[in-house]
């Protein structure tokens, strides 16, 4: 039975995953289309495309009554993307030149941003309807700002697409909208059963199962955009995920039903997320290169939270 649940929930992530895939591929072709700027595209609409897995994941578990679900996801999916993935994105491209002032103002912001959620679980050892008010308030201010301040410095997209395409486009959009919401339905009821038969608090699977595979769609596109020179796109959407995973997807999440989660277990990973942004902005900051020892530093960080984590989880079963 376990073994079933296993693999039914792994098929449900596949499918989470794909959609999501598609769901991207038809937003692009729709904004080449409306001849939308260049940046909107690569730090505003790939970010929340490649964030909208996390959001579904968050509104199923929200109505399922199983918010340490997408608490576990968003932090587990955080640590993921400036490490794991990051690391792996830069070791690839070997070396990223970062000659953009914009993302190295925008990686200091991530850090005021991702540490918004953590102080306002730490407050009330929840997240509130409020909280979630907070957390939505910031997300608008956050994606207004940066579509004002950087009207200025983008050139919009040139359209290459037919009209029949993009009307397939949309289609195909819609579809994915939908395929997404049953996947992520699937993911956390399975996801659910199989914290139950392994006897690990819900936050756990968040943390690794859920995370990884949700993680999946920004691999991708990082891995594609550093190998072919448009590391300010890959830079770009790994911290627009953290941006909108810590502001969008629990401020929805918290709005349909307060998070709670066992708060020592919330507390460790969340002082490594902190950490993962942190060291991702200094690697940032710190130059105009992000070479590949800076991402097998990453990885090694991300290594280390699963040794912690594991280590730690045993005490709760």
């Amino acid at each position: 039975m376990l073994l079933m649940t296993l693999i039914l929930f792994v098929i449900s992530c596949i499918i989470l995953v794909i959609s999501g895939s598609f769901l991207v591929k038809s937003l692009v072709v729709i904004t080449r289309f409306l001849k939308m700027k260049e940046f909107i595209v690569a730090f505003v609409i790939m970010a929340f495309s490649t964030t909208i897995p996390e959001l579904f994941v968050g509104i199923s578990s929200a109505i399922a009554k199983q918010p340490a679900l997408a608490l576990g996801t968003v932090i587990g999916s955080n640590i993921a993307n400036l490490t794991l993935i990051g690391g792996i994105a830069v070791i690839l491209a070997r070396k990223v030149s970062i000659t953009k002032l914009a993302i190295r103002k925008d990686a200091l912001t991530i850090i005021y941003i991702a540490a918004i959620p953590i102080i306002l679980m730490f407050i009330g050892h929840k997240l509130s309807r409020i909280d979630a008010a907070i957390l939505l308030t910031v997300f608008v201010g956050h994606t207004y700002y940066l579509i004002k301040s950087r009207r200025k410095y983008t050139t919009k997209l040139k359209n290459h697409q037919n009209r029949e395409k993009v009307i397939l486009s949309v289609f195909v959009f819609l579809l994915s909208i939908g395929v997404l919401y049953a996947s992520a339905h699937y993911v956390v009821l399975y996801g659910t059963d199989l914290a139950i038969g392994l006897m690990l608090p819900p936050i756990m699977i968040g943390l690794f199962f859920l995370a990884l595979g949700t993680s999946l769609p920004e691999l991708v596109f990082s891995i594609k955009s550093m190998t072919k020179n448009h590391p300010e796109f890959a830079l770009g959407d790994l911290m627009g995920s953290v941006v909108n995973n810590s502001t969008l997807v629990l401020g929805v999440t918290a709005m349909i039903c307060p998070i709670t989660a066992n708060f020592f277990l919330f507390l460790t990973s969340a002082v490594f997320m902190i950490l993962a942004t942190i060291l991702f902005a200094a690697f940032i900051r710190s130059g105009e290169k992000f070479t590949y020892l800076e991402g097998i530093a990453l990885i090694i960080v991300y290594v280390l939270f699963l040794l912690v984590e594991l280590n730690i989880q045993q005490y709760f079963v």
